[in-house]
């Protein structure tokens, strides 16, 4: 056997690598602990499916992972604009990771359009790998480069790899009976065959889904595994890419379990099935699509063998109205929706907080007001989930903090809406909902017991010993009303949005009856059993970082980074956010300063000020992507010595 000759360094950012050179003019393989790729290219140009093709080939091997889809809103924007830019950013490691990456090791730009837009959150030394068959005078004047950006200069600071994607993948396919613009199609496999070489991913995964998701075009079928070779191929041979990089599984990351990749949205869809199947009640969702929860429903609808019943309604209010039935009927009833269908499901949320039905109002937010940013993200529908709806109207909120937690929290919001008899409110958004990250799947003796005794007979007996059922006497412990299933002999009931009097259920206008129902409706909510918020302090802090939802990643990693630095810092992350946990306030009294990063104007921050009387710090941002950990780190950092 040849020997190898070895050598380990550190990069600057702590990055670990190794490099074995073999005699015989074989490529040297490089080791790294982590590294960043972004995808970009025209919204047409497969960037997404290139991304999440590579994500699953990186989550088979093993590795921990965070992804960052990024798209534009635009059905189709103009080719080779920069409203036009999709990309795909991937971190993967050989060790727990949290987020997708603050700026990539590598970009593979497809057009001009792509280098621009992303160019400026490259380091430099980060690699890029560009098509220039695609950086004509043409379509450079477009964005508004007056020279080639591959030829003045402005990339000397990175290690350019200009490569001729579309001719070389035009060129693999010409033995199939494909027009040119057929042919150029295939290109982002080509690109995907090369980034799998440089980086050691396995290749069976991708070869078998392109089979599978084209079984009934076979020529396209084998023009895609054609070019996907090819790319493979061409990484392997050419002399531009004297190296390959190794990034071992994190074997250490995970506890022991089966493991898929899985997002956001379809933790969620899974969390629901499940949670109806622990309940033994069938599921029902209504909806509207809408973007970015329209993946919920369309998951939901491959499901029926397990009982469960999507309706895509014609809008928003219908949607929730018929989720507000099947409740009304017996099932776990949904609705999805993101902020705009939020506020147009109020009226209907109101209805169900007085009928006290459970319902589970699934908000994927993004940016807003109104239409919004359809495909970025953000936090800012906290104040519409606590107190959109006329009247007192309290409901229950709950925020998953990753992409696998989407899972729990669909769980938990079930647990709650079925025990308490309430509409609950999950908040989930765009950043959340198509990333994903690997998810260990739970064995069913994990899973809680969420079934229901429905209302079997009356409840009540009269002064004269008459017994009737009451669809508003209490259950003294939750305060949750019975449940009836409609059409059940003797438990024949009035229902409507007009209150009602305590215990019959009698239409009422007593001021006296209204006063108390409001109260015991709050109290209920009030009473909810949620679990003490946990702090990681371990070096006795006098400052705590307060989080909620998707911005957990980022301040996990922040507050990693300011510990490594010496920094004392306590983290705690909430996911019931109505109500609180019990313990928060106690929590709270115990630093002299307390911050609250969010993907808004200081929500969050607004409702601790008004509860507790602390005097939050917000720090806040509303750029339609999510924290950045460096960024986050610096602003902790400043905090801690103010």
């Amino acid at each position: 056997m040849t020997s190898q000759v070895s050598r380990t360094t550190e990069q600057a950012d702590g990055t670990v690598v190794g490099e074995q050179r073999r005699p015989g003019g074989v490529k040297a393989v490089r080791r790294l602990d982590r590294v960043i790729i972004r995808f970009a290219g025209d919204s047409g140009d497969g960037m997404q499916l290139t991304g999440d093709r590579f994500t699953s080939e990186t989550a088979s091997f093993g590795n921990d992972l965070s992804t960052l889809p990024n798209f534009p809103a635009e059905i189709r924007a103009p080719a080779g604009t920069l409203p036009g830019v999709s990309s795909f950013q991937l971190h993967f490691a050989d060790h727990d990771i949290l987020t997708p990456g603050d700026a990539p090791n590598v970009l593979v730009a497809m057009n001009p359009a792509a280098l621009k837009a992303n160019i400026g959150d490259l380091p430099r030394g980060a690699e890029i790998i560009v098509n220039t068959d695609e950086f004509t005078k043409r379509a450079m004047q477009k964005i508004g480069y007056d020279a080639s950006p591959l030829e003045d200069g402005s990339l000397d600071g990175y290690s350019l790899h200009p490569v001729p994607l579309t001719t070389l993948t035009v060129e693999a396919l010409k033995e199939f009976d494909l027009t040119r613009k057929e042919a150029e199609r295939s290109k982002n496999m080509f690109a995907l065959g090369l980034l799998s070489w440089m980086y050691h991913r396995p290749t069976e995964g991708t070869e078998r889904f392109l089979k599978q998701k084209f079984a009934r075009k076979p020529e396209v079928m084998n023009a895609n595994l054609a070019a996907f070779r090819a790319g493979w191929n061409f990484g392997e041979t050419t002399e531009d890419f004297a190296v390959s990089y190794e990034i071992a599984p994190a074997t250490t990351a995970f506890p022991v379990g089966t493991y898929r990749n899985i997002s956001g949205n379809l933790a969620l869809a899974y969390g629901l099935v499940t949670a109806s199947r622990q309940a033994d009640l069938p599921l029902f969702l209504g909806s509207y699509p809408i973007t970015p929860a329209s993946d919920i429903l369309h998951e939901l609808s491959k499901h029926k063998n397990f009982g469960v019943r999507t309706f895509q309604a014609e809008d928003e209010i219908a949607g929730i109205g018929a989720a507000l039935g099947a409740a009304f009927g017996g099932s776990l009833a949904v609705t999805t929706t993101s902020g705009p269908g939020v506020a147009l499901k109020a009226e209907t949320v109101g209805l169900a907080v007085s009928l006290e039905l459970p319902l589970l109002v699934v908000d994927i937010q993004r940016g807003g007001p109104s239409t919004g940013l359809p495909t970025k993200t953000e936090q800012a529908d906290l104040l519409q989930a606590m107190y959109g709806r006329n009247g007192e109207a309290p409901v229950p909120v709950i925020a998953p903090r990753t992409p696998a937690d989407c899972f729990d929290a669909a769980l938990e919001a079930a647990r709650i809406a079925l025990t308490y008899r309430t509409p609950v409110m999950l908040l989930s958004d765009g950043y959340l909902a198509n990333g994903s990250e690997p998810w260990r799947i739970p064995e069913l003796e994990e899973l809680p017991d969420l079934r229901v005794q429905f209302a079997q007979g009356p409840n009540h007996t009269l002064d004269d010993g008459t017994e009737v059922f009451w669809p508003y006497k209490r259950d003294p412990q939750t305060l949750a009303r019975p449940w009836a299933i409609p059409g059940t002999p003797g438990l024949e009931h009035r229902i409507g949005g007009i209150e009602k009097q305590d215990g019959t259920g009698n239409i009422s206008y007593d001021p006296a009856n209204h006063d108390f129902m409001v109260r015991t409706r709050q109290a209920k909510i009030d009473g909810i059993d949620v679990p003490d918020i946990e702090v990681d302090d371990p070096d006795g802090a006098r400052t705590l970082v307060l989080g909620w939802g998707s911005t957990y990643g980022p301040i996990t990693a922040a507050v990693r980074r300011l510990r490594r630095a010496g920094e004392a810092i306590a983290q705690a992350h909430l996911r019931h956010l109505n109500p609180f946990p019990r313990n928060l306030g106690a929590v709270l009294g115990r630093y002299d300063k307390v911050v609250i990063p969010e993907m808004n104007l200081g929500q969050l921050a607004t409702l601790i000020r008004a509860k507790y009387l602390v005097d939050a710090h917000s720090y806040n941002q509303v750029n339609g992507m999510p924290f950045k950990a460096e960024q986050l780190a610096e602003a902790l950092k400043e905090a801690i010595h103010d």
